[in-house]
């Protein structure tokens, strides 16, 4: 009962003075290209692509709003109406003289009644170039992942080779105690000893170079996700994926959305030798009025519909209809490219995952006989059969043939995810 109540104090006081370990933190690839992405400077035209579109749909809606034109005129002319030089004069009769200076204040509200389909077309063209903008961001915010792909598996590769390292260097250190108890009982030579201490040097410097990279790695991959990586910090693996048929790639679609914002141009066209018809209402003041007769400064008004039909557009419509169409091909012809490369590139990454798993088998192979032969060689040192520059040569014979099997793991691995991101799966 006392040794359970200390037990009890001591946890309760490990939590209250932090001295607990901290439990590490792991982080996934997965988790990697999401912080990435988010945290991408690029990632903020998502929504200024948005915004500008709601402006250009807003601006185009407001088309069919009531028009407001005010206008003014002042006017001097060399000849005005003369009534004297059409009506006979008459007794008593004062016919009226317009002034040759002319001044007129005038305010016209337009009412759009139909324009074509023109308006709404222009709400379709903004949001199709809003579908473009967004998708271009998507194409290269994708490009993302195999900056971080090459990062994440380069931070593993240190990691394992330093691990190896590691074993060799206790290997020689069990080695290095054994030859010195030799030496003092006078059966081996002082220079044996120094040859494996010399061999130990060499694993450290391996060590440092190992934790100097990975250290550049991490630091580089926390400034993409934009959180701090440090030894606390430990990197899944990330499970064998199987290639998947197919290809969904973000450019896809992008060329998808091009080909709609053609059509929209397509319809515009119609549009364009379409009749504009809207009303309108003048409201005017000045000198003459409607009243020609009456040399005065009054107001007026005018007000009906008005008709405008051009049809300039339609010497151009066969030729405009031509260019989009050709527009139309070129996007298929890239798209066609585009898959013709990617699917290159996936035949490659294919042979890639089939290479490194093969070699994978033959590492395997290679590091049973290697490690056969160090034993050996482990045990004819201790009797005095071969020297320590033989059974050095040995054991890096093995630690080579691990840190080989180490690098194509982690190539097989990263191998089948530049698969899945080239195809998009």
């Amino acid at each position: 009962m006392n040794i359970y109540k200390k037990m009890c104090c001591f946890l309760i006081f490990s939590v209250l003075s932090g001295q607990l370990p901290a439990q590490p933190r792991s982080l996934t690839l997965e988790e990697c290209y999401t912080m990435a992405r988010q945290n991408y400077p690029l990632i903020k035209q998502h929504d200024l692509i948005a915004l500008s579109s709601r402006y250009s749909i807003e601006n185009a809606g407001k088309l069919y709003l009531p028009q407001l034109t005010v206008s003014g005129q002042a006017s001097y002319q060399s000849q005005t109406i003369s009534f004297a030089d059409v009506i006979p004069p008459l007794p008593g009769l004062m016919l009226p003289q317009l002034s040759k200076d002319q001044y007129k204040i005038q305010a016209e509200i337009t009412q759009q009644i139909y324009d074509g389909g023109f308006t709404r077309l222009q709400k379709e063209s903004s949001k199709a170039n809003e579908a473009i903008q967004q998708q271009q961001l998507e194409v290269n915010l994708y490009a993302i992942r195999d900056r971080v792909t090459q990062l994440y598996f380069s931070i593993l590769l240190m990691e394992a080779q330093l691990k190896q390292n590691d074993i060799k260097k206790a290997d020689l250190q069990s080695t290095t105690e054994k030859t010195q108890a030799a030496l003092a009982n006078g059966v081996a030579y002082h220079s044996n000893v120094d040859e494996l201490k010399a061999e130990i040097v060499s694993s450290d410097m391996n060590a440092t170079e190992f934790i100097a990279n990975r250290k550049a790695y991490m630091k580089m991959l926390s400034l993409f996700i934009n959180q701090p990586i440090d030894d606390s910090v430990v990197l899944t693996w990330p499970a064998p994926v199987l290639p998947q048929q197919g290809i969904h790639r973000p450019e896809l679609t992008w060329y998808d959305v091009q080909k709609k914002a053609v059509d929209v141009e397509e319809k515009q066209l119609r549009s364009n030798y379409l009749p504009r018809l809207n009303a309108f209402l003048q409201g005017a003041y000045g000198r003459p009025t409607l009243n020609i007769v009456d040399n005065k400064f009054g107001p007026w008004w005018v007000g009906g519909v008005r008709l405008n039909w051009s049809l300039g557009s339609l010497y151009s419509l066969k030729n405009n209809r031509q260019l989009l169409n050709i527009n139309r091909q070129n996007l298929d012809v890239s798209k066609e490219t585009f898959l013709f490369n990617t699917y290159l590139s996936l035949e490659q990454q294919n042979q890639d995952v089939s290479k490194f798993a093969e070699l994978i088998n033959q590492d395997d192979d290679a590091i049973a006989l290697r490690t056969s032969v160090k034993k050996s060689a482990q045990a004819q040192l201790d009797n005095g059969v071969i020297t320590v520059h033989e059974f050095i040569s040995k054991l890096n014979a093995e630690n080579l043939a691990k840190q080989s099997r180490i690098l194509h793991r982690i190539q097989l691995l990263q191998a089948q995810y530049n698969y899945k991101n080239t195809s998009g799966n």
